[in-house]
């Protein structure tokens, strides 16, 4: 194994891992007023699902696709939008600012 075998290459997209979508199912299911900010795929990462809870507290994870993502919103029951067309939710920041401003990790 070589030194840099671990890193993705370039022009590799990192996927979906198996715990992604049970991570995103928990943090839904334990957290109130929960919405999805579908995220589109970039050079190096695949699409990704950030969830924001009433209170600001977000997560991100991968997902195989933008419906995929929409999917997994239909079947929790909670609405999902195009982060591009809505933007990220005013209580996500500042919930990262207070976070920030604590010394606490911004997410999960």
């Amino acid at each position: 194994m070589g030194l840099f075998s671990r890193k993705a290459r370039p022009g590799t997209v990192r996927t979906a891992a198996n715990g992604d979508s049970g991570h995103l199912e928990a943090f839904a299911t334990s957290r109130t007023g929960v919405e999805g900010f579908v995220e589109p795929e970039t050079p190096t990462t695949a699409t990704t699902l950030v969830l924001v809870a009433s209170d600001g507290e977000w997560t991100r994870r991968r997902v195989p696709s933008a419906k995929a993502a929409f999917e997994l919103g239909r079947k929790l029951g909670l609405p999902v939008y195009d982060v591009a067309a809505t933007g990220y939710p005013s209580r996500m920041r500042e919930w990262t600012a207070a976070r920030k401003a604590a010394g606490e990790p911004r997410s999960q």
